[in-house]
């Protein structure tokens, strides 16, 4: 029974939970009854178990069953790193069934709840995700290989240790061109990306890219090993390197240090702004933030997504991108003003307000990874003072209406709308997805548009505006709500809004405060 404290100090243990050496191996153990092996006990006994298990409250670990034999601790780390950072994993050998623990108890959520609506796979093998009655994991080095993201990978590695913050990136079938800026927005989902040097050896690009530390560069390179940054090509082969520091001596588009933004460019190279490479080091990693009062974002694969244009998530290519959207004003809503809301997120291609539930709608995206951004976005929010509910539907198309049918114009088909954000691959727009913010940002203001007429326009909407500022140009400002739910009212009122002479104003949520 000393095999407990090296698992959870302090914490109850339920039936689901890591037993003893002597329990664990016992047949009798009441184990069996929740794993595949289901011969000593019958269904009832074993549901039973599950729902008493599936009744543990909100933990950052979880507990998954049913997995595949000879799964590795890589595919099942793979499971939570969409959904935030993985801080620890325990693998129980031959009871098939692992423990996950994130890094938070808002990321363990958004993952469960993600997972309740998509039943996720392992080798094809359908696999049971639910809240662990543990708070955190404690395992012991000695018989868990480190702890916190030891992988099955080390025959790949190429040499190096997954002890090495560093990492050597080779790019394959690289159509299009990939620098040293795209590979910092990629990799900075994961972690702090201290320097990276990219050079071209057997006419092949490649990168060595450093981090902070160690974890993060597990997590990269379990994520996005193997993904194609754009669609079809430019394939990222990722090992460990042998080297363990990396020494930069110039910042130009061959090579970044971004803890010394002072290094001079080199012979022929153009000179960078310091004050440029230190807010690339230090902002990279804004791109999905915390939503104030709602779930965690969904960071790492899906961030990479956004950056890159459609890095394809592993395990979820061919899912659906429909969203269910609950808990509407339905006296307010309407196909539009979700199109302008999820529009931030992700191309929306279809909306339905349910005809016999009209607080809810089916919300069709363009694809899996931008149904995941909008969830863990907009999850939360307030829309026409109702907290909205957004979850993965199980529909994997929105239905359009049959012919000489009037649904009252509760169905809007928006493929071909002109206002999708993210139909040009490489858009700017990929860079600029962050969540609701009581800050707006505005652009395509017409130059005879004052700050009184900004100001004016956007109290119309029915919110009070706090701070304004103009860029130098005038061409773009920020504006600055009382409420992030006034500051959602005059993007959805006022995004595409005709200032004249064909000037529509764009309106997008922003990560700065005035």
């Amino acid at each position: 029974m000393d095999g407990i404290g090296d698992v959870a100090v302090g914490v109850k243990r339920g039936s689901d939970e890591l037993l003893s050496g002597s329990m664990y191996n016992s047949p009798s153990s009441g184990l069996s009854s929740i794993s595949d092996t289901t011969s000593n006990g019958s269904d009832s006994k074993k549901l039973r178990v599950e729902d008493r298990v599936g009744d543990a409250p909100p933990s950052r670990v979880l507990h998954i069953r049913k997995l595949p034999n000879d799964v590795s601790e890589t595919e099942i780390i793979a499971l939570g790193l969409p959904f935030g950072k993985v801080t620890n994993i325990l693998t129980l050998k031959g009871k098939n069934q692992a423990f996950l623990e994130l890094s938070t108890e808002e990321a363990a959520m958004t993952m469960v709840s993600y997972y309740s609506a998509v039943t996720p796979h392992v080798r094809s093998v359908p696999v049971y995700i639910q809240y662990s009655n543990h708070k955190e994991l404690k395992t012991d080095n000695s018989n868990q290989s480190g702890g916190a993201l030891t992988s099955g990978s080390n025959s790949s590695d190429g040499g190096g240790s997954p002890s090495s913050p560093v990492l050597r990136i080779i790019i394959d079938n690289m159509f299009y061109p990939v620098t040293l800026d795209v590979l910092q927005q990629i990799f900075s989902k994961f972690g702090t990306v201290m320097k990276i040097i990219t050079f071209t050896k057997n006419n092949q690009f490649q990168a060595l890219l450093q981090y902070n530390d160690p974890t993060s560069a597990q997590q990269a390179k379990v994520a996005l090993d193997g993904q194609n940054i754009y669609n079809a090509c430019c394939t990222l082969r990722i090992d460990y390197s042998k080297l363990v520091n990396l020494n930069v001596k110039y910042n130009n588009d061959k090579s970044r240090d971004y803890t010394r933004p002072e290094l001079p460019a080199g012979d022929g190279q153009p000179a960078l702004d310091p004050t440029v490479v230190a807010a690339l080091g230090k902002d990279s990693s804004s791109l999905l933030g915390k939503i104030p009062g709602a779930l965690s974002p969904l960071s790492a694969a899906a961030a990479a997504a956004a950056a890159a244009g459609r890095v394809a998530l592993s395990g979820h290519s061919g899912a659906s991108g429909v969203l269910l959207v609950s808990n509407l004003n339905e006296e307010m809503v309407t196909p539009h003003s979700l199109f302008t809301l999820f529009g931030v997120y992700g191309d929306v291609q279809r909306v339905k307000i349910l005809f016999n539930k009209k607080d809810s709608a089916l919300i069709q995206m363009a694809d899996m990874n931008q149904a995941q951004l909008a969830m863990s976005h907009l999850n939360g929010q307030k829309m026409y003072s109702k907290i909205i509910r957004v979850t993965m539907s199980k529909h994997q198309t929105v239905q359009l209406p049959r012919d000489g049918l009037d649904d009252q114009g509760l169905t809007k088909d928006f493929t071909n709308s002109p206002l999708h954000r993210f139909k040009k691959p490489g858009s700017k727009n990929f860079q600029n997805i962050f969540p609701p913010s009581a800050t707006l940002h505005l652009s395509n203001i017409p130059q005879d548009i004052t700050e009184e007429d900004l100001r004016v326009l956007f109290s119309n909407s029915g919110g009070t505006v706090k701070a304004f500022k103009f860029f130098q140009d005038h061409k773009m400002a920020l504006i600055q709500m009382t409420t992030i739910e006034e500051a959602i009212q005059c993007l959805i009122d006022l995004h595409n809004y005709n200032m004249g002479n064909n000037h529509h104003l764009k309106v997008s949520f922003s990560k700065s405060t005035i």
